[in-house]
């Protein structure tokens, strides 16, 4: 009778097995994915090593970084002249570009 219920018994504990092994891969390739630190025996975190290979690539993105942030900044100051010169009347433009025609006195 122990042999029948060892053997009902092992393919559910297999599959218990399988399965929590699976879901702590998954979860340690999530961690790595998004940049969580790992941890280890005794869930202090490991960070991983840094070389200078990876110290000059965070260097030359944060640069590409602030680059893009200074060229997003004048499209914005771009976008909002186009915005105001559709949004105002028309007769107050041509006001202005009349204004800015005349010599000053």
């Amino acid at each position: 009778m122990n042999l029948d219920v060892l053997n009902a018994i092992a393919p559910v504990a297999a599959i218990i097995g399988i399965t929590t092994v699976g879901g702590w891969v998954f979860t340690t390739w999530l961690r790595v994915k998004n940049g969580y630190p790992l941890e280890n025996s005794w869930g202090k975190a490991v960070y991983p090593r840094t070389g200078d290979e990876a110290m000059e690539r965070i260097k030359l993105v944060s640069q590409e970084n602030a680059q893009l942030r200074a060229e997003l900044g004048s499209v914005k100051d771009r976008l909002a002249v186009i915005e105001r010169i559709v949004t105002d009347e028309s007769g107050r433009l041509a006001s202005e570009i009349e204004a800015l025609r005349r010599p000053a006195n």
